[in-house]
């Protein structure tokens, strides 16, 4: 049994929506146009969102990875993006220390999947009061995630969010029973569509991927049964300074949103 939880105006548990967004901060305006580009698309089909992304991304697969704006400077131009915006905001946390400054401007902090065991991480995420949201390690089985949500008691609300499991060296497969297993643990479910495709570390110095399945796999988990959908989004992928080759271009987020939408109107029908 789910207990809903609030998000903004969404109940999550009962309403299905989208977490959407670039993976990193960028400078220059260019976050900002990828954020209004979704606005205008997510108005158009009559979905409900989130907006997502990160202020640093601390798992570079090369110490000489861009970042991002890091801590301070991010979470201001977060909070700009938010009143811009006028929807709910979600952003990683890695640190425990950095969990109270976050939960000040987002409205659902996020763990990383290569974090989500860490206890500390997760209960001072639980202690702000905001709902936590926490991507499945690509190391861990379903089942395995019961004790991340026994660790997060004290949040005012929990999701899980599938984004693949390794398969050998530089691969992820989903396994979409894991959908079904991680609900019946009493939380609602996300998809992660694009980081599901990823080919961790495949590039060498960079993860690769392959964004032609994003699609796919989202239409397969709307059939399974999941709560949300999570895509990271760019105008220009190409130029993002991580996850280039699965962010889904800004151009097909219509197609995904609308054939998402579908699938789960005609399952439930």
């Amino acid at each position: 049994m789910i207990t809903p939880w609030k998000l903004g105006d969404i109940t999550v548990g009962e309403d299905f929506f989208f977490v959407l967004g670039p993976c990193v901060l960028q400078p220059g305006g260019i976050t900002e146009r990828v954020a209004d580009g979704i606005a205008e698309v997510c108005a158009r089909v009559g979905v409900r969102w989130v907006f997502k992304a990160s202020f640093d991304k601390a798992n570079r697969s090369s110490g000489a990875g861009g970042r991002g704006p890091g801590l301070d400077e991010g979470l201001e131009q977060l909070r700009r993006l938010r009143e811009r915006l006028g929807v709910p905001l979600t952003t990683d946390v890695h640190l425990p220390e950095q969990a109270k400054a976050v939960a000040q401007v987002a409205d659902l902090l996020q763990v990383p999947a290569f974090l989500c065991r860490q206890t500390d991480l997760l209960v001072a995420c639980a202690e702000t009061g905001r709902p936590v949201n926490v991507k499945k390690g690509q190391f861990m089985a379903p089942g395995q995630m019961r004790g991340v949500v026994g660790k997060l008691g004290r949040a005012p609300g929990v999701m899980l969010t599938e984004r693949g499991t390794s398969f050998g060296y530089n691969d992820l497969v989903v396994d979409f029973r894991g959908l079904v297993q991680m609900r019946e643990l009493g939380v609602p479910v996300c998809f992660d569509a694009t980081h599901s495709v990823q080919a961790p570390g495949a590039l060498g110095d960079a993860s690769g991927g392959d964004r032609r399945y994003v699609g796919h796999l989202a239409r397969a988990a709307a059939a399974v049964g999941i709560d949300a959908l999570f895509a990271e989004v760019h105008d220009d992928p190409a130029s993002s300074p991580s996850d280039a080759t699965t962010m889904l271009p800004l151009e097909g987020l219509e197609r995904l949103l609308r054939a998402v939408v579908a699938v789960r109107a005609a399952v439930a029908g």
